[in-house]
């Protein structure tokens, strides 16, 4: 039988030196006959004869772009080949034909289902196949090759997708090669196996925070009661307010009941009380509705959404949890677009939490994250191109001296080429959208739309946060109105926030520069990172799930992609 020796050492040079493996198997064989080990070393593994070679065929054959194994596909294919190539091809799920800590991983892949995610996608099926016949019967070297590539890669990819989630959320890509790398999972998977501890570590990868494990929770208590059967419906009829009496009063008590808004829901009393509007509003309320307590249009159609569409709407947000937690950021700032909320979060905890109005459904704000390195105070705007293609130009023909009353500048070039023209010279009339040349810019001022103040974190969708003239908007329910960037309601405020490790930028400073006019970048002392993100489920600081409406459709686009079966680019 060949004896395989393997120290912390030789991985060390595998990953230097590929090439001098072939020796170092040789000189640790002869200088420990018989499985003895030196400090540090790991023990000498019996193995079934041809199995590190066939493992080996395996990974190198073929075209290199897909790898099958008894059916499977192996999707974390680099980290796969990394794994095993620092370990020269040898298995690790078994010790002389028997299993080691396969049945161990098969757990912790159906405990995947409690994470919202599809334990089949990890070869679920096939491994308790395979596994159950090896554990029958002696497997043979094929077969127990074919089970370690699988073993190794559910438990590889499984990690990935605990540890920062299945699909990229800036390309809306299903990530099931652990492109991102966010943790080194292959070498933790070494760590695991050595230690016996495989479910223990891929616990471990989820997100630790309460906002991940109370979004759990909240999943395992939405499925029982899916258990009972779905959510009782309530007709469609004129609104439902304090003092109405009707049937339909009984279907919304047995509603809100079903749903835990209502205590006392028991009886189907047909008197709309004010027990009965204590809980509408509450409803309302976190489900992002005014809380008016009347059962109108929206609040309606927020009853009448299927109990199994909630549970699904949580797995979708427990995934784009995934995404964000993997960020280790003490603090940060995050947008929550389908909320139309920002807030800044330090240890955990928000600090500072502000409205914000969002793009349009046709404009949509995207989601990314970047780091704000400064902020413009008494900011000019340069008008981006769209609008003053679709707009700026048509107002230009429609409302003479527009320009003037707008105190926006006509602009041809850039940088030293750049030139203001005169926009009497000009004969806008016969300029389309696809022939404007010029630029305009809107010098500081309460005209100007990007308000007193723009938060600037460089990013590919020149998208930003900014003060806004526009402060009615913020009193709206459903505030998607700009053309991709965010306003906010505090902008003063923010400001305060990141330019307090500056002794030289107090409130009264900010205040005296804004009174200026003079436009002035400031550098933000610790530079923060913000988080775009589009979260429609979630659980609250005051312990209460909370449900948004998928206002851009990305609900949708993401249950496609978690459901397709996982293939190659």
């Amino acid at each position: 039988m060949a004896v395989f020796c393997y120290t912390k050492e030789m991985k060390q040079t595998v990953v230097a030196k590929r090439t001098s493996m072939a020796l170092l198997l040789f000189l640790c064989t002869l200088l420990f006959p018989g499985g003895a080990s030196a400090e540090g070393a790991r023990p000498v593994v019996p193995q079934v004869p041809g199995t590190g070679s066939i493992i080996h065929e395996i990974l190198t054959g073929g075209s290199g772009r897909e790898v099958v194994v008894s059916g499977e596909t192996v999707y974390s294919l680099a980290l796969v080949r990394t794994f095993y190539g620092a370990r020269n091809y040898q298995p690790a799920w078994s010790w002389d034909g028997r299993l080691i800590q396969a049945s161990t991983l098969i757990r912790a892949i159906e405990d995947s289902y409690a994470d919202g995610l599809t334990p089949g996608f990890y070869h679920l099926t096939r491994l308790r196949s395979l596994v159950a016949a090896a554990e029958r019967e002696r497997p043979t070297a094929t077969e127990l090759a074919a089970l370690d590539v699988l073993l190794s890669d559910a438990f590889i990819t499984l990690g990935c997708h605990l540890s920062g989630g299945c699909v990229d959320p800036v390309r809306m890509k299903a990530e099931w090669f652990a492109e991102r790398g966010k943790v080194d999972v292959a070498s933790l998977l070494e760590q695991a196996l050595g230690k016996k501890q495989v479910r223990e570590t891929l616990a471990r990868l989820r997100p630790l925070q309460a906002s991940y494990e109370n979004l759990k929770q909240a999943l395992a208590k939405y499925r029982e009661l899916s258990l009972r059967g779905p959510w009782p419906v309530v007709a469609a009829g004129p609104p439902l307010k304090k003092g109405v009496t009707s049937a339909r009063v009984a279907e919304l008590r047995k509603r809100l009941a079903a749903s835990g808004d209502l205590a006392d829901g028991r009886t189907p009393e047909l008197l709309f009380d004010q027990t009965l509007e204590t809980a509408v509003r509450m409803f309302q309320g976190r489900h992002g509705l005014e809380p008016d307590g009347v059962v109108g249009r929206a609040t309606l159609a927020a009853l009448n959404v299927p109990l199994a569409e909630r549970v699904r709407q949580i797995e979708l947000n427990m995934e784009r949890l995934r995404w964000i937690l993997g960020n280790t950021d003490r603090r940060f700032v995050i947008v929550n677009i389908a909320d139309f909320r920002l807030q800044v979060v330090e240890e955990g905890k928000p600090v500072l939490s502000m409205k914000v109005v969002v793009g349009k459904s046709y404009l949509q704000t995207p989601v990314f994250s970047a780091k704000m390195k400064y902020l413009i105070i008494n900011p000019a705007w340069n008008v981006p191109d769209s609008i003053a293609q679709k707009e700026i130009l048509r107002d230009i023909r429609k409302k003479p001296g527009y320009l003037s009353k707008q105190k926006m500048k006509v602009l041809k070039g850039w940088g030293n080429q750049e030139k203001e023209i005169d926009p009497e010279t000009v004969d806008w009339a016969h300029i389309s959208p696809k022939s404007l040349s010029y630029r305009f810019r809107q010098e500081p001022g309460t005209l100007n739309p990007l308000g007193r103040i723009k938060f600037m974190f460089p990013n590919p969708y020149n998208v930003y946060l900014h003060d806004t003239p526009a402060k009615g908007l913020f009193a709206r329910n459903v505030r998607t109105f700009s053309h991709g960037c965010t306003r906010i309601e505090k902008p003063i405020e923010l400001a305060e926030y990141l330019l307090r490790d500056s002794p030289k930028w107090s409130r009264e400073k900010i205040l005296s520069t804004i009174s200026s006019g003079v436009e002035t970048e400031v550098p933000v002392p610790r530079p923060i990172n913000v988080n775009f993100v589009y979260l429609t489920a979630w659980v609250d600081e005051n312990s209460t799930l909370q449900f948004r409406n998928d206002i851009y459709g990305r609900d949708k686009l993401l249950d496609e992609i978690l459901r397709g079966k996982p293939a190659l680019p």
